[in-house]
């Protein structure tokens, strides 16, 4: 799946220090690194619509590390995942200045959960926002479930528009198939991972079906998809919490109904979540923590076919990133991510650029 020079197919040989940076603008979207690790945002996510960018992020107590100072904190992960967390959101006209963040989901419905974001649903014109309200800490015990909210433009709010599936936590909102039914990932409450079909007839109509469960061989977790050139083919790119350091790929060619057996790739994976897509200059850019190491730096990777990355490129790094999400909008890549857990941010990266990069030697 990797395939880079002068690294060639061996991830351990990558060095991270020497990757070609990416131009790119940067902005901060909501900075809690004053509040000493009493506060965490994480969970990043965006959307395009009705002329706006919307961001969405988890917003939520956490808590300090133990006989660590306030300064040590800015670039120190909190505990987090806690009671309490609600999702917090804000709107730009052009992806780098953006308004003061605003409660989306406001407090949690039950004493002792939370709510996590999971994205931005763009249905049938309707922008929906999604988010889990989960029993906390952690998301394993009963209670979970995936609702959906939209915005009331006479209120200028989020209102509350349904439940898309009781014991239900996405990883990303849905896509639509080349079928055009839409699919998204589902974890359950024992953390067993399936997809769910649908979404068509309603937000809430949806069928369940097999894609990955934990043993004592691998823990898949967090998995994505996407379409091959073919525009038949989907690709799944799932990650690894058993250990491996690496992405593990499967394929389907029923429209996510069966897929096949699960395979380890070389590419390299610090266990974080990570986000590809296929960009109108007719390639894939994936967004991850490349570095099996840890969390630093974000890098993008880019392929011809979906099937084999022959380049990786640096985009921010020299602290704990993650949770990152892309869309593409204008020309423009926009990546989102969460600083330490502290902040919410996103670079603005011109596909230009890229291509300009793409043309010369690989590295």
């Amino acid at each position: 799946m990797l395939d880079l020079s002068p690294s060639a197919t061996n991830p351990a040989k990558i060095d991270y220090k020497k990757l070609t940076k990416l131009p790119s603008q940067h902005a901060i979207i909501s900075d809690v690194r004053d509040k000493a690790g009493t506060q965490v945002h994480q969970h990043a996510y965006l959307a395009y619509h009705d002329g706006l960018y919307w961001s969405m992020w988890s917003d939520g107590p956490g808590v300090p590390r133990p006989n660590a100072t306030a300064e040590q904190h800015r670039n120190l992960v909190p505990g987090h995942d806690r009671p309490d967390t609600q999702v917090s959101y804000a709107i730009s006209k052009d992806g780098i200045e953006w308004s003061q963040p605003k409660t989306l989901t406001g407090p949690p419905r039950k004493p002792g959960f939370g709510w996590i974001a999971r994205g931005f649903w763009n249905r049938d014109g309707q922008l929906l926002a999604l988010a889990t309200h989960f029993n906390a800490p952690g998301y394993p015990g009963e209670g979970l479930s995936l609702e959906a909210f939209h915005f009331d433009d006479k209120k200028q709010k989020w209102a509350a528009h349904g439940t898309v599936m009781y014991d239900a936590m996405n990883n990303f909102p849905p896509k639509k198939l080349p079928s055009g039914e839409w699919m998204m990932s589902r974890r359950d409450h024992k953390r067993q991972v399936t997809v769910m079909l649908g979404g068509v007839k309603s937000f809430d109509d949806w069928t369940i079906h097999p894609l990955a469960s934990y043993d004592k061989k691998g823990r898949p977790e967090e998995p994505y998809w996407y379409i091959l050139p073919d525009q038949k083919n989907l690709v799944g790119l799932i990650r690894d919490n058993g250990g491996s350091k690496r992405l593990v790929r499967v394929f389907s060619t029923d429209n996510g109904r069966s897929w096949s057996p699960m395979t380890r790739t070389n590419f390299p994976d610090a266990t974080s979540k990570f986000f590809a897509l296929r960009t109108s200059h007719d390639y894939y850019a994936l967004v991850s923590n490349s570095n099996p190491q840890r969390r630093d730096p974000l890098t993008l990777a880019i392929s011809q076919d979906g099937l084999v990355f022959r380049h990786l490129y640096f985009l921010v790094g020299g602290r704990h990133i993650d949770y990152p999400h892309m869309i593409e909008q204008d020309g423009h890549l926009l990546i989102t991510f969460s600083g330490a857990k502290q902040t919410m941010e996103v670079l603005k990266v011109s596909l230009v650029d890229i291509d300009r990069l793409i043309d010369q030697k690989p590295r």
